[in-house]
């Protein structure tokens, strides 16, 4: 040491020597410092104990568990306790009954509305929508509970009566609704004949290929041609029918066509698609909605066994495809001028004895015979005057 260094320790400490024991001040300094320092160990050692501790507790749960949580992972809170189990299976079963009733009550409104008509469910559900459901007479000396368990009953069993009727509503609205769309606009689509015209038959005329054929090209586009003879056709029925042209064309189509085939005044009335009965994706056209005598109403159409839904009062052509020799319109004059005239009971026996046969060729084959047994007559009695 320096000897300024010596000199200052002697003045601090009067006994002590270069190399000799430490003063017992320094001692005393020494084990205080030696204390200090384990202390702040053990108290270092009791905050990290609960820490570990937990730690491996948490280890242990995980394992038991089978697997270990990873390196900055929490482990899985625990499992709710059996009380909050309970409430929620509940809830969820309340859920799955009013989810059960829901579609129950859907498909039985489908099957109603599938195997039942209006009127029929209407008549099922009458008497049990006639009943009168009134609250049971209560005593006034009866207790507030049973008062209230009186009016709960009586609410509750108007409940289905109020649902059939709801139901019959809405059924009924959306039936007219698409009505409109597949029925006839009226269920007499033409109007009453006149008294006196009471005894004239209707001849019903389809349009497209009976009466015109309608072509479309590039160059012209859309053009319609009439069919050979059918004006000649039209006036001459028109004095021994009530002429009626049906079509299942729009009116924007029918109409214009038939102001250029009805110049000379020889068609009575016109009828088009919004007459027809749509069913099955087709037109049909429904001689029970004419307002005329089925038994006095003679269909023709190049499609009449397809598109009419009384084929008894049908006779079918041959369809036109501008044909320039066609001559079906004029061979049919004798025959519909023969059941004009002679006026039968029933037009639909006519049309049956000509089932499977050419309307015109056969009338013609059956005229001649008719005129050969009237030559054969004729020559027999004249032979038998002699």
């Amino acid at each position: 040491m320096s000897r300024a260094l010596l000199r200052h320790r002697r003045l601090l400490f009067p006994g002590s020597r270069t190399g000799g024991a430490a003063h017992p001040s320094a001692a005393a300094f020494s084990s205080y410092t030696s204390r200090a320092a384990s202390s702040r160990s053990s108290d270092t050692a009791r905050v990290v104990t609960p820490y570990a501790a937990a730690g491996a507790q948490a280890k242990q749960a995980a394992a038991a568990a089978g697997s270990s949580p990873g390196a900055g992972e929490h482990p899985s809170p625990p499992p709710p306790p059996p009380a909050a189990r309970g409430r929620w299976g509940l809830l969820k079963f309340g859920a799955y009954g009013a989810l059960a009733a829901v579609a129950g009550t859907i498909g039985g409104v489908g099957y109603a509305t599938y195997a039942y008509s209006l009127p029929e469910v209407e008549e099922m559900t009458r008497e049990f929508r006639k009943k009168k459901y009134s609250a049971p007479p209560v005593p006034e000396d009866a207790s507030a509970f049973e008062k209230y368990k009186a009016k709960a009953y009586s609410t509750a069993v108007k409940v289905p009566v109020a649902a059939i009727e709801m139901y019959l509503d809405v059924r009924g609205t959306i039936e007219d609704h698409v009505r409109g769309f597949t029925e006839p606009t009226s269920d007499k689509l033409l109007p009453d004949l006149h008294p006196l015209e009471e005894h004239v038959f209707t001849l019903v005329l389809d349009l497209n290929e009976t009466l015109v054929y309608s072509d479309w090209q590039r160059e012209r586009g859309w053009r319609t041609f009439k069919r050979p003879g059918v004006d000649a056709f039209l006036e001459h029925m028109s004095k021994l029918y009530e002429v009626v042209v049906y079509s299942d064309q729009p009116p924007m189509y029918v109409e214009p066509v038939l102001e250029r085939l009805n110049s000379r005044g020889t068609i009575s009335h016109r009828l088009s698609r919004p007459a027809t009965k749509y069913l099955d994706g087709k037109h049909y056209r429904d001689l029970s909605k004419l307002n005329r005598k089925p038994n006095q109403v003679i269909y023709l159409s190049a499609h009449a066994l397809e598109n009419c839904l009384q084929p008894e009062n049908c006779v079918n052509i041959k369809p036109f495809k501008l044909e320039s020799d066609d001559t079906q319109l004029l061979d049919l004059i004798p025959f519909l001028e023969y059941v004009a005239m002679a006026r039968p009971s029933d037009t639909r026996t006519v049309l049956a004895s000509y089932q499977g046969h050419d309307v015109a060729a056969e009338f013609i084959e059956r005229s001649k015979e008719h005129q050969r047994r009237i030559q054969e007559q004729n020559k027999h009695g004249r032979l038998w005057r002699r």
